[in-house]
């Protein structure tokens, strides 16, 4: 849970470490694709939660519009807790992309990372039930996390 630093270019990104359990291993011992997304999921709401409830709208009014995974390498239970590196991709006026790199705790930041994975975020006015715009502070939250 922090900026990366130990990267070589010191890129911006936030660690979230997640445990694997039993129950999110396949019959091959590999971490399940619907498991991995909510290991994502987990990693996404501890960093929007790290700041405290400033920013908790971009929790409780965002819902995934988009969502791809590629596996590059295997990640078994073995490498618990996984690391997982997020920052914003890219943020529009309803919507922003969050980019994850997913590497065992004990795998070297500068090692290639055995998932990566995108996911779209629309915030929506809930009550309303449509998209609304991103507000200032959460589009300040955003841009402090932004790799350009």
């Amino acid at each position: 849970m922090s900026i990366v630093t130990d990267s070589p270019a010191a890129v911006v990104g936030y660690d979230a470490f997640v445990t694997v359990r039993w129950s999110d291993m396949d019959a091959f011992q590999h971490i399940n694709h619907a498991r991995m997304v909510t290991l994502l999921e987990e990693a996404r709401i501890d960093w929007l939660l790290s700041e405290g409830s400033e920013n908790s709208s971009l929790i409780t009014s965002a819902f995934i519009a988009d969502i791809h995974v590629k596996y590059r390498g295997q990640l078994r239970h073995s490498d618990s807790p996984l690391r997982v590196t997020m920052w914003i991709a890219k943020h529009r006026a309803v919507d922003f992309t969050i980019g994850y790199e997913v590497r065992g705790a004990r795998t070297p930041i500068t090692d290639p990372p055995a998932v990566t994975a995108t996911t779209q975020m629309a915030v929506a006015d809930v009550d309303a039930q449509r998209l609304r715009r991103i507000t200032p502070t959460e589009r300040e939250y955003l841009a402090r996390w932004s790799r350009t």
